[in-house]
């Protein structure tokens, strides 16, 4: 079943806060493999000019997968999730994701498109800190596979 292209567009809720912790940065950092000492030490952090660590410019996409779930479980767009692919990912930094960050995600489909069978949505997600400002926008682009032939 194709996507509802009327939901270009929708801006879904807030998420609650995310509260950015040093572990969960420095646990990032190991995963990936990235020994940035910014990620890991504050004093090396703050050399560089950051009130604390910061996190390595992927972290921020486990908060904005999270607040695109809104999206992807929306039972009126239509989209099989078994039949899901991650297309792509990239990200736009005002400014890096620190420690002690509170931050909120607002989710908005920005497209939706039918190539070769195959359903492809855009969902844009605008990352805010607990003052209001915006600190990093997210896009994740979700391929929904054509059903095979029986």
């Amino acid at each position: 079943m194709a996507l509802d292209q009327s939901f270009v567009g929708r801006t879904y809720p807030p998420t609650e806060p995310y509260e950015v912790g040093r572990e969960k940065i420095r646990e990032f950092a190991e995963a990936v493999g990235d020994a940035n000492p910014a990620y890991t030490d504050a004093e090396a952090a703050k050399a560089l000019g950051h009130p604390d660590v910061i996190a390595p410019p992927t972290f921020v996409f486990a908060i904005t997968f999270k607040a695109a779930g809104q999206v992807i479980q929306d039972p009126h767009l239509g989209l099989d999730y078994s039949r899901v692919v991650h297309g792509d990912q990239r990200f736009t930094y005002v400014r890096p994701v620190r420690a002690g960050d509170r931050l909120t995600v607002t989710s908005t489909i920005e497209a939706v498109k039918s190539l070769a069978g195959n359903d492809v949505l855009d969902i844009r997600g605008e990352v805010h800190d607990e003052a209001g400002e915006h600190v990093v926008t997210a896009w994740t682009k979700l391929v929904a596979r054509a059903a095979g032939e029986a």
